[in-house]
């Protein structure tokens, strides 16, 4: 059920940017919804609280994509708090394949567990078994009471870790609402099942979040205009990626087309193809090894220079170890 609250608002509230977990409420004076919980619920609460927000205020949580850092805290935050996770299927599905990896057993394991069998097998008929037999009787008596204790203390264990109060799914491109905001999630370029995006509107105000990308397709282009309130990922400088401690493949994987915009692609989707309306430009997803806060800052403030529309405009950072000031509109 939605809860009522007296000030009329729109509210966006970073408490966490980052490869390490990702977070973000947005608010209206009815509704509350959290996008991505990459951090644990201890943590959550413990920003939120931070931040003055409450938690158990949540009506929703949205999920842009299954990546760790986007779903850290998910299954125990939604049971905790009761409320709906919204998905597209395909992201669902991949969150519960991450959450219930299967056992994989090498050919090696696999031969030395056939050895263990077979010399169970051959020990099987052992003369000491006769003098063992009185005992084993009387473990068979009260083996039903101890398999029921057994199955009692094991009950907790077998709860579905992907269990949810609930499940709504959304689609790319389509438009739903959670009480009094609309939602409209478009597709972005990630190596992901679904990754997508979001565009919040409630109260005449509009609000685009667009992170975890590898460049700037035109929908997205198309969707982050007239917005009020931007957050944009600008994840790394790549002369400080290439020269970093990640793997080559990594390294690779960040760059690609379905990686991260690195400040240089967000400084030129800035410049040439963002139209200046929002009030806030809120800098996010900074990697800790291959950026630096002030590289990212003087990339954006670069490109914003030149468009006098923007002067006005208030450029921030958000971060990985704490909660950014709330934006209210």
């Amino acid at each position: 059920m939605l809860r009522a609250y007296s000030q009329n608002m729109v509210k966006m509230t970073v408490l966490a940017s980052g490869s390490k977990g990702n977070s973000t409420v947005v608010s209206t004076s009815r509704t509350r919804i959290l996008v991505d919980v990459g951090v644990s619920c201890r943590e959550l609460f413990k920003r939120m609280a931070a931040a003055g927000e409450d938690p158990h205020t949540l009506d929703a949580i949205l999920i842009t994509h299954e990546h760790q850092d986007h779903v850290q805290g998910l299954a125990v935050t939604a049971r905790k708090l009761g409320i709906p996770v919204y998905f597209t299927e395909p992201t669902h599905r991949e969150w519960m394949r991450w959450m219930t990896p299967r056992k994989r057993m090498t050919y090696a394991d696999w031969l030395a567990a056939r050895k263990a069998a077979a010399e169970a097998e051959a020990t099987s008929v052992n003369p000491e078994m006769e003098a063992c037999e009185a005992f084993e009787e009387e473990k068979e008596e009260n083996a039903p009471m101890a398999l029921a204790a057994a199955a009692e203390k094991a009950e907790p264990e077998k709860r579905d870790p992907c269990a949810l109060p609930g499940v709504e799914y959304f689609a790319s491109g389509e438009g739903f609402s959670v009480g009094d905001i609309s939602v409209t999630p478009f597709t972005i370029p990630h190596d992901a099942a679904d990754p997508v995006g979001f565009v919040f509107e409630a109260e005449g105000v509009r609000i685009g979040l667009a992170t975890d990308l590898g460049y700037m397709p035109p929908n997205a282009k198309r969707h982050l205009n007239r917005c009020d309130v931007l957050m944009l990922e600008s994840n790394h400088d790549p002369d400080m990626l290439r020269d970093g401690p990640y793997p080559w493949s990594v390294k690779q994987r960040v760059m690609s087309r379905v990686g991260h915009l690195s400040n240089l692609a967000a400084a030129e989707f800035l410049e040439t193809e963002y139209d200046g309306g929002a009030a806030y430009v809120v800098l996010a997803h900074l990697s800790e090894s291959n950026n630096l806060p002030e590289l990212a800052r003087v990339s954006a403030e670069r490109a914003l220079r030149g468009r006098m529309n923007l002067l006005a405009n208030k450029l921030l950072l958000a971060t990985q170890d704490r909660p950014l000031e709330s934006i209210v509109l």
